[in-house]
Order: structure tokens, then sequence, then C-alpha cells
């Protein structure tokens, strides 16, 4: 007999939840029928690359614990869908406005199926933008959804008053 511990499980959970989440994206209506959206998943230590790059690209101006904050749960998700469209800069004004529309159709796809599977996630642009700029995607507009499998949401705010900063990385797994 085989025993699978929840660690194990959750992990696991959450690759085959972010496959099934890529499957959403990409079979997601499109306008017109055109596919120029773009999809991957990201984990391990191209996951830590890219929180690290969210740091570096921070925007001036963005307070530091938002920032922090979500590069804590980049580093702390199991892992990281991208989902990105490619927008033809030639194309009328028209044109690229319905390819946008579709990336936020792909995404709500994903996430929708994320929620089915009860899959913790958020949908973050500054993923996006670092996944970019390591160029794990082809996509002139990205989109980065971590996404996790544990016993509370990584998600939510964990504020400990007593040491007045936000939790930072969970223990490994």
């Amino acid at each position: 007999m085989v025993v699978l511990k929840s660690n194990d499980v959750e992990v696991e959970a959450a690759l085959i939840a972010a496959k099934l989440m890529v499957a959403s994206a990409r079979t997601a209506p499109k306008a017109r029928g055109e596919d120029k959206i773009t999809a991957a998943i990201v984990t391990g230590d191209e996951k830590e690359a890219l929180a690290n790059r969210m740091v570096e690209l921070a925007v001036p101006g963005l307070p530091e614990e938002r920032i922090r904050k979500q590069v804590v749960n980049v580093k702390n998700a199991d892992a990281v869908v991208l989902i990105g469209v490619k927008i033809d800069a030639e194309k009328d004004e028209n044109e690229r406005i319905m390819r946008l529309v579709d990336l936020g159709i792909a995404i709500g796809s994903a996430v929708k199926t994320a929620s089915l599977l009860n899959i913790d996630n958020r949908v973050m642009f500054t993923v996006g933008k670092a996944a970019q700029s390591l160029k794990l995607i082809d996509g002139d507009v990205v989109f980065g959804i971590p996404i996790s499998v544990r016993g509370s949401n990584i998600f939510f705010d964990r504020y400990d008053p007593l040491k007045t900063h936000w939790q930072e990385e969970l223990p490994a797994r």
C-alpha cells in the first residue's frame, strides 16, 4: 500500500490544476475565432527568478509593502500560470481592443477553472511584466496567476501586529 502525504498531493494537485487552467485559457472564446492567446506554467527555479525579477522591476512610488506581499505570494505559490496575448500593432484600434478582450476572457476562464477546483489564486499584472522581461512567454500583454493548494489561503493578508510586518515565505514543503 502506498501512503500519499498531503504536501505531496497538494503540489501535484496544483500542477494538474495549472494544466487545466491553461486548457481553459486556450479554449476560451476568441473574437473572430483568431487565436492570439499564449500560456505557460512556471515552477521551481524559474518561479524564484520570476519573483526576484518582480523586485527589480518594482514601479517607483508603489508601496514597498505591496511589492513585498506580491513577491512573497509568488515565492510561496506552488506554480504560476502565465496568460498573454499577441497584439499586432499595425492593426486598427478595434482589432487591438478585441485582443485585450480575448485576454480578459482567457484569464477569466482560467480562474473560473481554478475556482471550480478550489485552487487559491490571484491575478497579477506585475508577474506578467516580470515574465515578459525574462522571456518566459511570448505575448505583448501578459498576466500571471500564482496558485496554491494549502490548508490556508496564502493570498490573504497575514499581518502579525506583534511583528509589525507581513509574513514572509512559508516553510518549504
